[in-house]
């Protein structure tokens, strides 16, 4: 540029290079996303898992005092024998119904009773379903095979969920086993978060929320996801115990609700009045169903003591995070909402206190200390 060019047509020239270089780092940006974007869940999850499953490869590496690869790998693998253990009951639970299914109605034991004469006086469906039920009583076989054309359609769509279920499950394992390699070399990539939060919102505040985004992730793992598996386990144990058909696939069922904060009674609720309908009211039967109805409210009583635990975070934020986020994302917005949730939380509470005087500061400090 000529150092006699006027001011103005220096200004554009410089104006113009703003906006093509604006240009080129957009389209670089957007290319990088293009490519990266199939693999952008699945890196997720692989964070997420590093990150919750850190502080227990620094158990297992202080104990077998060897090196951080090896820790992480040999952790790594209990991590996918305890997912594949479940997984492995679940399969064979639904292939041992579908199995008995297949018999009971080959067999032609199964035999329907005859309906009441006051389901015909019910209004809307009466009629319908009265025709419906005494057929399928008096000729099974027949009712069968002219529903089959109409289910062939919910059969498919159910294999095909069954199906994305199943990629799902490989993609977790593949998440796992790359946050291995992150947990291998976790001070590096501590260090390498360290330098972008700085360079992002500067040094004096960046490691403060490092680590409210550590421990969030962790809280929920703990609160949200831990809680699920440890009621999946013990109502799971007690519908094996009373031989439950289908055990494994409602204690899975357990688990799904634990992680989308519904209430398992309406699981446990069904599942005992079933066994009270056909063992009776035994002594067993009680024991079961207190047991089964004590297993269902355990996140009452385990929730408050792990959700927002370690967290500078009040548990309502984080709940709401967990619920909006899996609202918003799925399951993995079950992890990224409370993580945004507390940032802005913490964001909007910094920005309020710096409008105030240091002595409203320290009173303000001091009621929370209280």
């Amino acid at each position: 540029m000529s150092p006699t060019s006027p001011p103005e047509l220096q200004f554009s020239r410089t104006l113009l290079d703003t906006f093509i270089r604006a240009a080129l780092i957009a389209a670089l940006v957007y290319g990088c996303y293009q490519v990266f974007h199939p693999f952008l869940s699945m890196m997720l999850w692989a964070l997420i898992l590093a990150v919750t499953l850190y502080p227990l490869h620094g158990m297992v590496k202080s104990r077998l005092t060897s090196r951080s690869g090896h820790a992480a790998s040999l952790l790594v693998a209990l991590a996918i024998a305890v997912l594949l253990i479940p997984v492995y009951f679940l399969g064979s639970s639904l292939t041992e119904s579908v199995h008995v299914a297949i018999e009971t109605v080959k067999s032609g034991s199964v035999h329907i009773p005859p309906p009441p004469a006051v389901v015909e006086s019910w209004p809307v469906i009466g009629g319908p379903l009265y025709g419906f039920w005494t057929n399928a009583a008096s000729d099974l076989t027949g009712v069968l095979q002219t529903v089959a054309p109409h289910l062939k359609g919910v059969s498919l769509g159910l294999l095909s969920k069954i199906a994305g279920v199943s990629v799902g499950f490989l993609i977790f394992i593949a998440s796992l086993i790359i946050a291995g390699v992150i947990i291998a070399y976790g001070e590096t990539g501590h260090r390498s978060a360290i330098r972008i939060s700085d360079r992002i919102i500067g040094t004096d505040r960046s490691h403060s929320f490092i680590t409210l985004c550590v421990a969030t992730i962790r809280a929920v793992a703990q609160g949200v996801i831990g809680i699920a598996f440890i009621q999946m386990v013990v109502i799971g144990i007690g519908f094996i115990v009373m031989g439950i058909p289908g055990a494994g696939l409602l204690a899975m069922v357990v688990l799904l609700l634990g992680i989308m904060q519904l209430p398992l009674p309406l699981v446990t609720i069904p599942v005992i009045a079933f066994v009270f309908f056909t063992e009776g009211a035994t002594l067993a039967t009680i024991i079961f169903a207190i047991y089964t109805f004590i297993g269902g409210l355990l996140d009452n009583i385990l929730k408050p003591i792990l959700l927002g635990r370690g967290v500078d975070v009040p548990m309502p934020v984080i709940l709401i995070g967990a619920l909006g986020g899996m609202l918003a994302g799925g399951i993995i917005g079950l992890f990224i909402g409370p993580v945004v949730l507390a940032v802005g939380y913490k964001l909007f509470w910094q920005w309020v206190d710096a409008g105030q005087t240091p002595a409203v500061q320290t009173e303000s400090v001091t009621q929370d200390t209280q």
